[in-house]
């Protein structure tokens, strides 16, 4: 049996599928940032596998899943001062606790 990209799109689907659950279902602020990089995984996925099955010439899937993965990095570095500085002021990091831009 031969891998084709609907099983790529299948795992794509289902790995955004989870990250997209965990997102919207979790409370604390370390998971659902951890969810929103496995959504980007997954989209990762899809391009590298569009890429590969669609144009093999090409490599712009794979440009895209390395334009992903850095924007992955700098968007979890930015997220993780944020809730860093959050834990210091509020001493958690419960995202339904945190309301800081409430009057």
């Amino acid at each position: 049996m031969e891998v084709g990209l609907d099983h790529y799109l299948i795992l794509s689907a289902v790995l955004f599928g989870i990250g997209l659950w965990g997102a919207l279902s979790k409370k604390s602020a370390v998971v659902i940032l951890m969810c929103i990089e496995l959504m980007l995984n997954a989209a990762a996925i899809a391009m590298v596998a569009f890429s590969r099955f669609v144009v093999p010439g090409l490599l712009t899937g794979q440009v895209f899943a390395i334009f992903i993965i850095v924007v992955a990095a700098a968007e979890a570095t930015v997220a993780l001062a944020i809730i860093m500085s959050i834990y210091r002021s509020r001493d958690t990091i419960d995202a339904t606790k945190i309301d800081l831009m409430k009057w």
